[in-house]
């Protein structure tokens, strides 16, 4: 009998120590330490939305306490979410905290690595650099002077962790780095909740959580150019954002790469392209379906729908053979495409309201840059709009009322937001900052501006992938700066095409990451 007690005992204790709890894309969760008020987790899909509860009398000295939900993560990664504090928060401790957490163990005494905001306002990066060691003040912190904050990043590239915080519609903003040997290989990375009150349970919503794997070699392409990557290097997720309070929802995903989705005209599908031809999707998600392109592949990320939601427009190669990229025009539900151009290279970007003009990107007459140009379905006749002879001119899109051309330009050193009339007369600057901009779209209603920003570490000339890029939106009717809406891994492919809803209210995009193990 004590032989059976104690192979039960044995047994269950083993299936208490290898159950795993999985909540969303973590394996587990649990409370670190033995707080006195119990944690827990929980996962809402539709919103994908996390919702964690935790306990514990503080994560400092040589002991932690709180829930922390996590999963195993090696090699360089990048975490992004936002938090907000939960329930009741009358009397709280002051901090009280959530945030990040790289982790060597589940030990209440392991290394680690803290990205935390206090229910104070107080931010800071955090870190035990072996385990059981006692954490110092202020030798492993580093504190931010700005209070608050939404957004939380904490990356990991070699042995060193970096932590970024941002205000709803700031950019992220560099808390500081640490560096530890003992986080260097596999760890466990995940959210956590504090109360810092051994007798309370405090509690944090926790949303557009983003686990990237980012591409460590540099990676360059033309403009234009989709890159010559291996199949099993990249995956791509498909994106719907609620422009007003910037929530993201993952629609599909997939371990290759797919690209820049427009919205169709009833607003029930998104398109995309994928492997050279174009995809339709709900936007509740499923599985695509090609559109029929005829006799014509090799499309890539600049496509777009006129404004009567009849026709498509796309860049690709010609039927029959022949390299480069030539824009054709064929129906919306497919059909046969007809070939715009005969030269190239020729990129597709806008479609004249009145639906008799194009307006794309290409090389002509031996330039070494590209230029933009009006080009006439009746006849196919161009007219250059821009003569640039050094720097680089892309992404025109008309106005939903035909008064103005937008693209980026790189006039100053920095790719920046433009317009001018149809007609290529009166250009004008509208952004102003250290960002590259690209990709001008705007609003059905023509209220609003959207694009994606590169930062300075690239060619203000082309528009790598495997970024860390932002999407901004700017009123065009009325006064206002742009704002943030979206933090992300991307670039090229990510915002190339149209891409706001019929009802104004969100933009589709595509965020790029190194499928997960």
């Amino acid at each position: 009998m004590i032989k059976v007690l104690f192979f039960l005992t044995c047994f269950f204790t083993a299936i208490g120590t290898f159950a795993q709890h999985h909540v969303g894309i973590f394996e587990d969760h649990l409370d670190i330490g033995n707080p006195k008020m119990h944690g827990d987790a929980s996962y809402d899909e539709g919103t994908q939305t996390y919702n964690v509860t935790g306990g514990g009398a503080n994560i400092w000295f040589n002991k932690d306490e709180f829930h922390f939900v996590y999963k195993k993560m090696k090699g360089d990664f990048i975490l992004t979410a936002d938090f907000a504090f939960t329930g009741d928060t009358a009397g709280a401790v002051g901090h009280r905290k959530t945030g990040w957490m790289i982790r060597q163990t589940t030990d209440e005494g392991s290394a680690s690595a803290n990205a935390c905001k206090h229910i104070d306002g107080l931010v800071v990066l955090q870190w035990r650099t072996y385990n059981g060691m006692y954490m110092r003040d202020p030798e492993e912190e580093r504190f931010y002077p700005k209070k608050g904050g939404q957004t939380i990043q904490l990356e990991r590239i070699g042995k060193v962790i970096t932590m970024k915080i941002a205000h709803p519609g700031e950019p992220l903003q560099l808390v500081g780095s640490c560096q530890t040997d003992a986080l260097e290989k596999d760890v466990l990375v995940g959210v956590y909740v504090c109360s810092h009150d051994s007798d309370k349970v405090a509690s944090a919503r926790i949303w557009n959580v983003r686990i990237d794997k980012p591409v460590i070699h540099e990676y360059t392409s033309n403009p234009h150019v989709v890159p010559v990557v291996p199949h099993d290097v990249l995956g791509s997720r498909l994106e719907i954002l609620d422009v007003d309070d910037g929530s993201r929802k993952v629609i599909h995903e997939a371990p290759g790469r797919f690209e820049a989705p427009n919205y169709m005209p009833d607003g029930k599908k998104l398109l995309f392209n994928e492997g050279g031809s174009l995809f339709t999707i709900p936007i509740e998600g499923g599985t695509p379906e090609k559109l029929n392109t005829g006799g014509v592949s090799g499309i890539n990320n600049d496509h777009m729908i006129s404004f009567d939601g009849k026709m498509l427009g796309i860049s690709s190669g010609r039927a029959g053979g022949g390299s480069g990229s030539f824009v054709h025009v064929l129906p919306l539900t497919g059909g046969e495409p007809k070939l715009v151009t005969d030269a190239t290279p020729s990129f597709l970007h806008g479609w004249a309201p009145n639906g008799k003009e194009l307006a794309i990107v290409a090389k002509r007459n031996g330039s070494a840059v590209y230029n933009l140009y009006r080009v006439s379905l009746k006849d196919n006749k161009e007219t250059a709009l821009t003569n640039n002879i050094r720097t680089h001119v892309d992404g025109p899109e008309y106005s939903p009322d035909g008064k103005y051309i937008y693209y980026n330009a790189n006039v100053s050193g920095t790719m920046q937001i433009w317009r001018m009339h149809p007609d290529g007369s009166g250009k004008e600057q509208l952004t102003f900052d250290e960002y590259h901009n690209w990709f001008p779209h705007i609003s059905p209603d023509g209220k609003w501006l959207a694009y994606i920003s590169f930062g300075m570490d690239i060619d203000p000339d082309s528009h790598p992938s495997y970024k860390d890029v932002t999407i901004r939106v700017m009123p065009l009717v009325t006064p206002g700066a742009p704002r943030v809406v979206a933090y992300l891994y991307g670039g090229q492919g990510t915002l190339n095409a149209p891409s706001w809803s019929p009802d104004n209210r969100h933009l589709a995009f595509v965020s790029n990451s190194v499928p997960m193990p």
